[in-house]
């Protein structure tokens, strides 16, 4: 099922890579990069969840976004919103909230891979999951689509997600 998402996400992607001016993503680039897509669009980067440095009464894991060359940098903002979490292609059933600052902006695409944090209580309640999907959010709202990354985590009640942050 996860294979099938992907190759229709890259088919998406191609179709979308010729089409200019679409969505919240193209309203908001950064400088450099005129008049190719927006690395913000979900078919144009990759997502990859590691495990992080715990922290008191918490797991974290990290999500970390890279943009391949050839897309134009754009800018987002806060944490991502719709975060779903499944585990062999079967929902969870843990949502998400989000934490920290949602205003500050920060700068992805080419060589400037971002990063937000997924925290989790240790509650003794935690379900095995390998995939997150998310709706990115821009300074002027959400990036249209869904983006996906994968990775070996926990989740559980409570769970909340962190504000994109510069860095890989």
């Amino acid at each position: 099922m996860r294979i099938n998402r992907k190759i229709a996400v890259s088919l998406v992607a191609t179709v979308l890579a010729g089409t200019a001016g679409v969505g919240a993503a193209q309203a908001a680039p950064a400088a450099g990069g005129a008049g190719a897509p927006s690395a913000c669009r979900p078919a144009n980067h990759l997502a990859k969840i590691t495990q992080s440095e715990a922290s008191s009464g918490h797991s974290h894991y990290r999500v970390t976004l890279t943009a391949p060359s050839g897309y134009a940098a754009c800018e987002l903002a806060g944490s991502p919103t719709d975060v779903r979490f499944s585990n062999g292609g079967k929902d969870t059933g843990i949502t998400a909230g989000s934490y920290g600052s949602q205003q500050t902006v920060v700068t992805f695409g080419p060589g400037h891979p971002v990063h937000f944090d997924i925290q989790v209580p240790n509650n003794g309640q935690g379900k095995a999951a390998d995939e997150a999907s998310f709706t990115l959010a821009a300074p002027g709202g959400e990036i249209p689509g869904t983006s996906f990354a994968e990775g070996t985590f926990q989740v559980a009640a409570g769970t909340v997600i962190g504000p994109v942050q510069s860095g890989a």
